[in-house]
């Protein structure tokens, strides 16, 4: 999906999400929970595919950019979940 597309989906669901610039890929869908904002929320794999893929980053440097960069960073109630792989 790209942008238009995700505005597009929210705005027929007559709902709003505060999404991530850059990581449209990435989108896996929104959160609901009774009396809380709609979130959107989105995989961890893929925003590190797209920041060594498209930005050359290697897989450190990619960690560190998402770790700093956007999973630190509090924008307010709506702020986009990201959901990191389970391993067994």
């Amino acid at each position: 999906m790209n942008r238009e597309q995700i505005s597009e989906y929210l705005e027929a669901m007559g709902e709003t999400a505060l999404l991530m610039d850059g990581f449209d890929e990435a989108l896996l869908g929104f959160s609901t929970r009774i009396n809380e904002p709609m979130l959107a929320a989105y995989s961890w794999q893929k925003m590190m595919d797209i920041l060594m893929e498209r930005d050359n980053m290697d897989y450190e440097e990619a960690e560190e950019y998402i770790s700093f960069n956007v999973a630190g960073a509090w924008v307010g109630e709506q702020t986009p979940l990201i959901i990191m792989p389970v391993e067994y």
